[in-house]
């Protein structure tokens, strides 16, 4: 890029960061920003989102803005975005204002480094106005303006400037997560005492009310802290991560015994509850107690008028009370709004996913007949047990509550089987079942069918649920990304919320899900993501056509509605949310029971088929693909080239055709699932493939085009050894598509390497390397020139 320079009129060829370092720097320095504390430049806001191509995964760009300045680290005032002198200093402002809006902050920079533009959103006469570097606003003339524009005005400054834990390490909060901890302290400093955070499974909300916590812990505005959470693994899992620096300062409240000499304290709520009176420990603190009470997942039972942890927070009403979830839940009788207020902030999966932060997913749908078609028993029908079953139709939500079919237990384990085996056996899994005694006898089949990995280690399937201390014993070997060890986890809800397993790429429901809380919880186990592990998405293979409530307007972060039922409703919502285990009343093998205590009917010989098998992947949106991917092709396609001579020249002008099958990819269309569907897809170039999708043209084979070109004698017009190794290029195309014709990494192969290294092919036999890419460039043209 060419920038002028200030004295003698030469002309210099500068990089935009020469630019920042020789202008935009200056001008900060001068008017009084630090750089150590107050000055970061090119801040990496976003990942990238994940794009699944198959098995394989690229990331998409990354947002970074040029400069972000502080009052002091994580608590951000502004953005700058700068660009060269060719351009005017307002070019780079919309960018600056979405960098700007990402962060909560008022004010938006934008320079060509001669002079700068400000955008001002604390609402004064004057919006946009530019200016010379030399005015410059220092720190605190924008700390002013800012703590006006958040009305923090009146509040103790000692509070909202309280720096950050930070123990030496490079971590830091990602953007949202600051956003969402400098807004809950902003909040709390101003008086609020019922906040609500909503914040995606996988997206920090432990490591963000930690900070919360420390900041308003140190401040001093804050000294007794609770945080209750549901889950012992919860509890545990924050004690000895994210909560770790408070030290001596902390405990865990244990076998029912309180000590009152602490500041922070971590419970599940039935360590301090109970159904007895004296059962409720939490009354042996004061109702004045505690300064700042955290609940954890508080969609849970804290969510409902009546529960035990409504009367922990009632009992301490004059704490401050955040509650944090990644699925607020209203119902008529169940709200998270009612009791905490609306969100002051919300981070969505929908959100994470695109920002690259959350595991994008594709789903793998079985229709089997049994579940679409119904089951009736025949007259004097009888189970294993001699029972005899009920006449009447059985219907997906029947199976494995009511009715047993075993077959269909068999193939739900053979499919997940085959799943494995096709990408990589050794993938953690969680095989969501019904209650506990389906988990035991999905473990089962699961064990028969994949019995050879079974013998290297028994432990390659574990069923882990509340009533097995064994399979507990082994849950946290299972989150554990170096352990090989479980594998697959059968469950029934133990493992739906709560459980930090980012290495879990399969995701197997088996289990009739109706609440979007629960829902939301369940597939939250599959968004984390792990680079080292190598995953960077996961699959949801749905049995039980739980992934229709993808379709649900509420799926992404938005609270579930109010029911409002009608004279001809039911009373009870209808996704009133099971919170408990169906009870494992029914008999194992050499078990006694009653009939007449059985709650469910054994058949072992009713065979279960497949109906239909659909997979279902993420669009550039974020929404899932509802049709084929045949159909979302064409349609996508036709949207930006509406006929065949649009795409053609496309493809054509394309120095490379890999960017047009890139530029599809950011789509959503994946080439790779689009040759699965398509029959002898796999034989077909990717212009062929396209082509006959999106606008119904005869496909040819790779092989086809291949054996045209040289029946044309395209090539009798080179010479020897460039006729060679472009015929040479041509069989690697016919084999492998054009990713060996546009890589000259090639050449380093069979069969190029008996006629020279690359260098000496490139300039040798073609002159140079432009002779080589026009060389390569009208093979292509010719490979894919239609026929007149």
């Amino acid at each position: 890029m060419r920038y002028q320079c200030r004295a003698g009129g030469i002309t210099l060829r500068l990089s935009e960061r020469d630019v920042c370092s020789k202008y935009v720097s200056p001008a900060l320095f001068s008017s009084g920003w630090d750089l150590h504390s107050q000055i970061r430049e090119e801040v990496t806001l976003t990942a990238g989102r994940i794009i699944v191509r198959g098995q394989m995964t690229t990331r998409g760009g990354k947002k970074r803005a040029d400069y972000v300045l502080y009052l002091k680290p994580n608590i951000p005032l502004a953005v700058i975005e700068v660009k060269d002198e060719s351009h005017s200093a307002s070019h780079g402002m919309q960018q600056a204002l979405e960098y700007a809006q990402m962060l909560d902050v008022p004010f938006a920079f934008s320079t060509n480094g001669n002079t700068f533009v400000l955008h001002d959103r604390t609402g004064g006469s004057i919006v946009e106005k530019e200016f010379p570097p030399s005015e410059f606003p220092s720190p605190k003339e924008l700390w002013l303006k800012y703590r006006e524009w958040k009305n923090l005005d009146t509040v103790d400054p000692a509070v909202v400037e309280q720096d950050y834990f930070d123990d030496g390490s490079d971590r830091s909060p990602r953007y949202y997560q600051s956003l969402a901890i400098n807004r809950a302290v902003e909040r709390v400093s101003q008086g609020d005492d019922r906040l609500l955070l909503v914040m995606a499974t996988g997206t920090g909300k432990t490591y963000t009310a930690f900070q919360i916590i420390w900041r308003l812990w140190r401040s001093g505005k804050k000294k007794r802290i609770l945080f209750l959470a549901d889950r012992n693994i919860l509890v545990d899992q924050a004690k000895t991560n994210d909560f770790k620096p408070f030290g001596g300062a902390m405990t865990k409240i244990t076998n029912r015994n309180v000590d009152k000499s602490y500041e922070i304290y971590l419970s599940l709520y039935q360590a301090i509850t109970g159904s007895e009176i004296d059962a409720n420990i939490y009354k042996l603190f004061s109702p004045t107690f505690f300064d700042l009470i955290i609940v954890d997942e508080c969609h849970r039972g804290s969510a409902t008028e009546d529960s035990r942890w409504r009367e922990v927070l009632q009992y301490f009403a004059s704490a401050t009370q955040i509650g944090l979830t990644a699925t607020p839940k209203e119902t008529k009788t169940v709200s998270n709004s009612e009791y905490f207020g609306e969100p002051i902030y919300t981070y969505s999966l929908r959100q994470g996913i695109e920002d690259g932060f959350l595991a994008p997913y594709k789903v793998v749908r079985y229709d089997l007949d049994r579940d679409m078609l119904g089951y009736r028993p025949t007259r004097d029908t009888t189970d294993r047990f001699g029972n005899e079953v009920n006449d009447r139709i059985y219907r997906q939500k029947d199976f494995d509550r009511s009715l047993v079919l075993t077959e269909r237990t068999k193939l739900v384990a053979k499919k997940v089987t085959e799943f494995l085996q096709a990408t990589d056996p050794y993938s953690k899994t969680i095989v969501f079942c019904e209650d506990q005694e389906h988990a035991e006898r999905m473990r089962r089949e699961l064990i028969n069918i994949n019995h050879a990995l079974v013998r290297e280690n028994h432990r390659y399937v574990m069923r882990i649920t509340g009533e097995d201390e064994a399979g507990k014993a082994e849950l946290d070997n299972f989150i554990d990304p170096r352990s090989r060890y479980p594998v697959i986890a059968t469950t029934s809800k133990l493992l739906s919320t709560g459980v930090d397993a980012k290495t879990c790429k399969l995701i197997v429901l088996d289990q009739t899900i109706e609440s979007m809380t629960e829902f939301k919880q369940t597939i939250g186990r599959g968004t984390r993501i792990d680079e080292q592990f190598d995953k960077l998405f996961f699959t949801i293979m749905d049995f039980r056509s739980a992934t229709e409530l993808f379709a649900d307007i509420n799926f992404d972060g938005d609270p579930v509605q109010i029911y409002e039922p009608t004279i001809e409703d039911p009373a009870l919502p209808p996704e009133d949310e099971q919170t408990t285990e169906f009870p494992d009343t029914s008999p194992l093998a050499g078990d006694a029971v009653g009939a007449e205590k059985r709650l469910k009917y054994y058949l072992d010989d009713v065979q279960v088929d497949v109906l239909s098998k659909r997979e279902q992947y993420l669009s550039h949106d974020g929404k899932l693909i509802t049709e084929s991917l045949v159909e979302y092709t064409k349609k996508t396609i036709t949207q930006d080239y509406r006929t065949l001579r649009d795409f053609l020249t496309r493809w054509t002008e394309a120095d490379k055709k890999q960017a047009v099958i890139d530029e599809l990819a950011n789509t959503g269309v994946s080439l790779d699932a689009l040759r699965s569907e398509v029959p002898n897809g796999k034989s077909y170039s990717a212009f062929d493939l396209l082509c006959h999708v999106a606008y119904g043209e005869p496909a040819m084979t790779r092989r086809e085009r291949a054996d045209r070109l040289r029946g044309r004698g395209y090539f009798a017009k080179y010479q020897q050894p460039a006729r060679t190794v472009l015929e040479a290029l041509l069989d690697k195309y016919a084999n492998e598509e054009f990713d060996p014709i546009e890589n000259a990494r090639v050449l380093q192969l069979k069969p190029f390497d008996e006629i020279g290294t690359p260098v000496e092919i490139v300039k040798n036999v073609f002159g140079g390397r432009s002779g080589y890419e026009i060389a390569v460039r009208e093979l292509q043209d010719e490979l894919y020139r239609r026929e007149a």
